[in-house]
């Protein structure tokens, strides 16, 4: 058997990296179990938004998660960087969701006004401004640009040094990584977890599993339901090119090297990660809309990646009760809610409460009959 850990995570992207940090900070002696970059993973190939606006329409708990996750965003962040981990380019100055014609700004009045409506919604300070106003902190935008919503709350970082950043400190604080180990199957093992994996066997006393997509297929091992599935998304990188955004964008930023990077598509493509040409098209096209000035910017990069998505949008995280100590953890949000992740799911992992602490983000949620 290769070792034993007080905890084993099973993933090592954003979310099980952020657990991993977390459960190392406490104290625990823990084993990460990544596939490696062959797996399906969104953590080397998102945006990067710390984003809380529009967040949890429908489920005020998500939005209450998320704002509190930003809220612990620069102590994650401080913490990090004293255990050997980078500056993971953390910007938190606020956001903007641009609206194009009068029905989308509409749209995103009546969402701000549906969301102050619901417990623990309202104080995440969203509100509408109108061309005029938009134009006066982007003044380069298009004149199709209506108006936009602006929360202070939004901000973003490098994704990749979030990563790498998580795995350094998580490591120094004594955490095991392991790449190339896929895992293969999990059971109980006396009164702990048994993972078998390709790069040989691992036991713990607790076991999480955060592997994204694949947790659909290991959490049924510990007697769980996970009903995620993948949404496909794609990116562009321009050129270098002088301030065009002084604002983040729900769908595009600046980055400190100039390079804009834009998108924010869905599409259920199933496990196909290839490019659309299409829908790269289609987003140039909307981006130029918002600003004329990129009609003829060169674009150098594009890749597409896979979300973990759940039928409602929402996170799904359950301890078993068939095998008490082994957890699932999925969420479409790895970035937004590291922080959270890492200083407030981890700890109570270890001290226990899980499934109270949060029972809104239980998977029972979808086994209510519909109303006749």
């Amino acid at each position: 058997m290769a070792g034993s850990s007080d905890v084993i995570v099973v993933g090592g992207g954003l979310v099980g990296s952020a657990i991993a940090y977390g459960l190392a900070r406490e104290g625990a002696k823990v084993t990460i179990l990544d596939e490696g970059d062959v797996a399906f993973r969104a953590s080397r190939g998102n945006f990067g938004l710390v984003w809380v606006q529009g967040k949890g329409d429908g489920m005020p708990d998500y939005a209450s998660w998320t704002r509190r996750s930003k809220d612990l965003y620069q102590g994650f962040a401080d913490g990090m960087l004293e255990h050997n981990g980078r500056d993971i380019e953390l910007k938190q100055e606020g956001g903007l969701e641009l609206c194009l014609g009068e029905d989308a700004y509409r749209e995103n009045e009546d969402e701000i006004r549906r969301m102050h409506n619901q417990p623990g919604v309202g104080e995440n300070d969203r509100r509408m401004i109108d061309a005029e106003e938009v134009r006066k902190i982007m003044p380069l935008v298009g004149p199709e640009v209506t108006g936009a919503s602006f929360s202070p709350h939004d901000g973003h970082v490098n994704p990749l040094y979030l990563l790498h950043s998580l795995h350094a400190a998580a490591r120094q604080l004594g955490a095991r990584y392991v790449s190339g180990g896929k895992t293969l199957s999990i059971a109980r093992d006396g009164d702990g977890f048994r993972a078998e994996t390709e790069a040989g066997v691992f036991r713990s006393g607790k076991l999480v599993i955060a592997a994204g997509i694949a947790n659909k297929w290991l959490a049924p091992m510990v007697g769980l339901d996970i009903p995620v599935n993948p949404n496909r998304g794609h990116i562009l990188i321009t050129e270098r090119m002088q301030p065009v955004m002084p604002m983040l964008l729900v769908n595009a930023r600046q980055t400190a090297d100039g390079t804009i990077n834009f998108g924010n598509s869905h599409e259920d493509a199933g496990y196909d990660t290839s490019i659309s040409p299409a829908k790269l098209g289609e987003i140039a096209r909307n981006v130029v809309r918002y600003f004329p000035i990129l009609k003829n910017v060169r674009v150098v990069r594009t890749w597409s990646a896979l979300r973990v998505m759940a039928p409602d949008g929402f996170p799904i995280y359950r301890e078993s009760e068939t095998a008490p100590g082994a957890f699932s953890i999925s969420c479409h949000s790895g970035v937004t809610l590291a922080a959270a992740h890492a200083l407030d799911l981890a700890p109570t992992i270890l001290n226990g409460g899980f499934n109270d602490r949060f029972a809104a983000f239980s998977p029972e949620r979808f086994n209510v009959s519909p109303a006749a």
